[in-house]
């Protein structure tokens, strides 16, 4: 794919190419985007063309003669409640009655589009059209209505799910039975469509709750690992050595023989090369699967990463940030270079993370099916159009002969955007020629896991006779996710020499105003060999933004400035700080009004001894959709012992739009206790070429007993409504390490903060 198409595909739809069709087909009104040049189909009118499918639709909701509106959705169910904002924006244009809305999570059929769901992009990115599709169809409900009521269009309005005029009303049902629909809006007209202002909005940004929370109280909801086919196969895969290069030498199944439903192993070879020197055991249920798996013995030619450890690693990030020919330029406003020749002094500092994981509740998993030369493949999965290729790579077909079921998932978190784990339950069926249902046990799911690359970032801050800060040089080094899974989506640097992981770089392009600021972004090949590296809740930002704000914090230790006010002094939305339209009106200067806002909520409160409050800012996902945060953590730290504890956590944000609330809260309370844990618990240090915590009892997340009280604050606002899966993580950890610096004088530079850490520093 090209650039260009690569952007298409991320942002979805592009309406200035599509045509939006409303049109009856069998007694029900169904309304879907359409490209304006397509085949033959677009030549009839709306109406044939719906029913005939000759074209390839973007296919939004439909209404029946009962009134019941459904709304396809096209992004994955992760308990983020997704297909509920999303349904909402439609909804709240339609003018419909919420008690008839109902969802429908879609296949891959390629009439729903590029699929992705990560980035925080959901409600971003499809805001815009699902508003204008709810208001095109708006309008065709109001013309079909006063051709029924026999009434001059404009005077009609639309409420709870009925036309009224005057002292007259139609459903919406009544209008789908009664009435004709074929109506073409062209791209201009979808463009020019009115949408309601906020204050004439029913449902956005009002109070509700999921659609789908009964389902999943109830038990009906499907998950991937719910799934049961006809005639399966129970399979666990034996996970080798290492990511890549190991290779079967023998396997001895004999004591496997010996357990009754234990059918048989199969040594997979995949054509892609992502499987590499992986067995399948098949077995007739789940449990005698584990067993048998357990009871076989493997002997494997190793890759060369068997005995690399977390601390090689790290050694070679440390090495790469010191060479300066190493990687490529992201960053390089004003001349660093120049500017650090007249300085009259500087500071330096290393910042480091280590490995981190995913650990969703549900263990990774599909179930798998052919039929008349048809795939069929029932997972959880966040990039559909990602995983799907690949699927059908492994097993050598078309694209056209694969389709994916989407079920919920349980625990996304970036690991199920791409859905490697389903490549080795194909090549089992494949090899079996019968349905089959491969499950991951803990374990299992931990060593084939995409954790969190180790980093090593340096900074380097210069200054001028006045002790005022001139300037910034920021390196780092990762493994990158994207160069293994999506390579196409990497832009060049700078200065040309490399190509860029977008997400293993976003958040070092900050929104503080500096003269001299330079990055430079390095891949650590050595981890990109050892582990697939992965897109962990906040990806990049999670690592680059924990070394920036406590380095800014660092300066403004240097210059004698409180904290808050030295980052307030930058954040004056001057050049490209100023933000653009849509998603970043007001640029720098909206962080500053959420800082502003912590610094007055903040000042009153009393702290005991050993305490202080700790701050960090983030900005979101990425530039071209930043989620204004600013983060106070009240930290105790324990003089003996070193024991941190993380009282309160206030959050104050400004995401635009909050289109679901409930959703919207969710999403930060759980971010927020996501990044808690980073940064004081979670660690799965590289041992032999493996994660070495690959159960719960090694891999110590967040308890109950150390979560601590959330003040979360929305800023009001009419903004263009931006994503809230993955910013609260981001300003966490420093905000926590910043705190712990008040309290001890000791700057923590490596994540996870240990207890250790500050009393042997």
């Amino acid at each position: 794919m090209t650039m260009k198409n690569i952007k298409d595909a991320k942002n979805n739809v592009s309406l200035s190419r599509r045509r939006f069709l409303v049109g009856t087909v069998s007694g029900s009104l169904l309304m879907a985007f359409a490209p304006l040049v397509s085949a033959a189909g677009l030549s009839t009118n709306a109406q044939e063309t719906l029913k005939n499918k000759l074209f390839s639709p973007t296919v939004w909701f439909e209404i029946n003669p009962l009134g019941d509106i459904n709304i396809n959705i096209a992004k994955a169910e992760m308990g983020q409640h997704v297909g509920t904002a999303l349904a909402r924006v439609v909804a709240d244009e339609l003018g419909a009655d919420w008690s008839k809305v109902s969802i429908t999570h879609v296949d891959t059929d390629p009439k729903w589009g590029y699929m992705v769901t990560g980035g925080s992009w959901s409600v971003f990115q499809s805001f815009k059209p699902l508003s204008q599709a709810g208001a095109a169809g708006r309008i065709a409900l109001i013309e079909a209505a006063a051709k029924i009521l026999n009434c001059p269009v404009e005077e009609c309005r639309v409420e709870n799910g009925a036309v009224h005029y005057q002292q007259n009303s139609i459903s919406f049902g009544d209008i789908v039975a009664k009435g004709s629909f074929n109506r073409t809006f062209t791209p201009d007209e979808i463009n020019a469509l009115p949408l309601k202002p906020a204050s004439k909005r029913t449902l956005v940004g009002k109070p509700s709750s999921a659609l789908d929370i009964p389902s999943k109280t109830n038990g009906s909801a499907v998950y991937g690992i719910d799934v049961e086919l006809k005639g399966m196969v129970y399979a666990r895969p034996i996970i080798p050595p290492t990511r890549y290069g190991s290779k079967v030498i023998s396997v001895d199944d004999s004591a496997a023989q010996k357990i009754k439903g234990y059918l048989g192993y199969h040594i997979l070879q995949d054509p892609s090369e992502l499987i590499q020197g992986w067995v399948a055991v098949e077995a007739d249920s789940y449990y005698v699967a584990i067993k048998a798996a357990d009871a076989l013995k493997v002997t494997y030619q190793a890759g060369k990463t068997a005995k690399v450890s977390e601390e090689d690693i790290l050694k070679e990030g440390a090495r790469l940030i010191a060479d300066e020919s190493e990687g490529g330029l992201f960053v390089n406003e004003g001349d660093f270079a120049a500017a650090s020749t007249k300085a009259e002094n500087s500071i330096n500092a290393v910042y480091r993370t280590h490995t981190a994981m995913h650990f969703a509740l549900e263990p990774v998993n599909a179930t798998v099916e052919e039929k008349e030369g048809r795939w069929h493949v029932y997972t959880g999965n966040q990039w559909q159009s990602l995983t799907l290729p690949a699927i059908a790579k492994a097993l050598q077909v078309s694209d056209e002969n694969i389709v994916m079921h989407q079920q919920y998932l349980g625990g996304g978190f970036g690991r199920r955007l791409f859905g490697d784990y389903a490549i080795p339950a194909v090549l089992t069926a494949k090899a079996i020629g019968k349905p089959v249902k491969m499950v991951f046990t803990r374990e299992d799911d931990s060593r084939f896991d995409q954790p969190r690359s180790p980093s090593v970032a340096s900074f380097k801050a210069i200054f001028d006779q006045k002790n005022e800060l001139t300037g910034m040089e920021h390196t780092f080094a990762a493994g990158w996710p994207t160069l293994s899974m999506a390579p196409g989506f990497m832009p060049e640097s700078l200065d040309k020499k490399i190509r860029l992981d977008p997400f293993s770089t976003s958040g070092a392009d900050h929104w503080y105003s500096m003269d001299n600021h330079r990055v430079r972004a390095i891949n650590n090949s050595l981890a990109q060999q050892t582990i697939l590296p992965g897109f962990l809740r906040s990806v990049g930002q999670g690592w680059i933004v924990w070394g920036l704000e406590s380095f800014i914090d660092e300066i403004a230790h240097q210059v004698k400035a409180d904290p808050i006010d030295f980052r307030l002094s930058m954040l004056d939305g001057l050049g490209k700080q100023a933000g653009k339209a849509p998603e970043s009106v007001g640029g720098a200067k909206r962080l500053a009004n959420v800082l502003t806002l912590l610094q007055q909520k903040t000042n009153k409160v009393k702290l005991a001894k050993n305490e202080a409050i700790g701050i960090a800012v983030s900005a979101g996902q990425e530039r071209t959709m930043p989620a204004w945060m600013a983060c106070a953590a009240q930290v105790h730290v324990e003089p003996n012992s070193g024991k941190i504890t993380v009282k309160k956590l206030t959050m104050i944000v400004d995401a635009g739009v909050i289109v679901h609330p409930d959703g919207a809260l969710a999403q930060v309370q759980g971010s927020m206790l996501w990044g808690t844990s980073l940064a004081l618990h979670e660690q799965s240090p590289i041992e032999n070429g493996q994660v070495s915590n690959t159960n719960l009892n090694t891999y110590t997340p967040l308890r109950m007993n150390d979560v601590p009280e959330l003040d979360i604050e929305f800023v009001e606002s009419e903004e263009f409504p931006v994503g809230l899966g993955e910013p609260g993580v981001v300003a966490i950890a420093p905000a926590i390490a910043n705190a712990i610096f008040q309290i001890t004088g000791v700057r923590v530079r490596d994540l996870p903060i240990t207890s250790a850490a500050i009393i042997n520093a």
